[in-house]
């Protein structure tokens, strides 16, 4: 029969699929990893479930134990399925810029929310990251996740998103696209690939213009779960261990506005309904392939659903609030966008 045992084990093994209109003009194959077809909605499902996985081998997280991390959402969201599914009580801490969608999800599973402010320095007890650490210190049972310095994080796609792009293109794969947050996507993938490649495989970071990753001032940005920002008042400056630095090639800043405008491109000309982050990878995507030719064959990583931010990159009215669109919708036609730049 083909069945599956348990929820956990469709992880994983999601579809890669070709590009079309929004390439148009490019003589370079653009093919997306939809990662948005794992369970639980995101790229984290393999993450939280590797995370899970290893604490319990380690006996950091025990039967009737309790699952703790700050998150922007979807690492949240992949937590509290597999904890669901395998019986553990969660509670998660958000940047208060994260969308209602991904707050509610979280409730539907019957995590516990805590909202906090976003725009606080690192060592400011409201801070998602240090108010969960504090939370799992003072809650028995709790085991604190630690996405960004959790070497299960990029051991995850090492283990699996990596070998299946090099198994879903025959070994023709040339580059890589991924956004970098935590760093273990970029750095577990590429790290695979570089290897299995003899360092054939370029990989490319798409980061927001203000991230610190690729040397913007680390102001705040609209796009969620990606890129590193830095309050001005923050004494540790540190990056995430998840994040190999040297895996990148190269990293390829990318605005707001033209990552949303190119999600939105993706609904409508390619039947992708995607978060902003995966139109920043995109628009980084087309300007690696525009430098290509029909030799090479770019991967692009599209971490996280649409429907995550139907409140947002998908309203016209938030969208004209935040200036990202000019006027009506007509003002932005896609159709009317050069590739590479919206």
């Amino acid at each position: 029969m083909d069945v599956y045992e348990s929820l956990v084990d469709v992880v994983g093994n999601t579809p890669l699929v070709r590009l079309n209109r929004i390439t148009a003009g490019l003589t370079a194959p653009v093919y997306a990893k939809l990662e948005y077809v794992n369970p639980g909605g995101s790229v984290k499902d393999r993450i939280a479930l590797s995370m899970v996985l290893a604490a319990e081998e380690a006996g950091a997280l025990r039967p009737g134990g309790t699952i703790v991390e700050g998150t922007s959402g979807n690492t949240g969201v992949g937590l509290a399925m597999v904890a669901a599914q395998r019986g553990y009580r969660c509670v998660f801490t958000l940047p208060e810029k994260s969308s209602a969608e991904k707050v509610a999800v979280l409730r539907a599973y019957g995590a516990e929310v805590v909202v906090c402010p976003g725009d606080v320095p690192r060592e400011h007890p409201d801070h998602p990251r240090t108010a969960a650490e504090r939370i799992a210190a003072t809650t028995a049972g709790a085991w604190l996740a630690d996405q960004y310095n959790n070497p299960a994080n990029p051991r995850a796609h090492y283990g699996s998103t990596g070998p299946e792009l090099w198994r879903q293109t025959d070994g023709r794969i040339t580059h890589l696209v991924a956004g970098v947050g935590t760093g273990g996507t970029i750095s577990g993938t590429g790290g695979y690939l570089k290897e299995v490649s003899d360092g054939r495989v370029r990989v490319i970071g798409a980061d927001p213009e203000a991230s610190v990753y690729s040397g913007g001032p680390g102001t705040p940005y609209a796009v969620e779960s990606i890129g590193l920002f830095r309050h001005p008042e923050t004494i540790d400056d540190s990056w995430p261990r998840s994040f190999d630095t040297a895996v990148v090639d190269r990293f390829e800043p990318i605005g707001d506005r033209e990552s949303l405008l190119t999600a939105r491109r993706l609904a409508r000309e390619e039947g992708l309904l995607v978060g902003g982050s995966a139109g920043t990878a995109v628009a980084a995507a087309l300007r690696v392939a525009a430098e290509l030719g029909p030799r090479d064959l770019v991967v692009v990583v599209l971490p996280d659903s649409g429907r995550n931010y139907l409140t947002k990159v998908y309203d016209d009215e938030w969208m004209r609030e935040q200036g990202f669109l000019d006027g009506g919708v007509l003002d932005d036609d896609p159709a009317t966008a050069p590739v590479g730049r919206a």
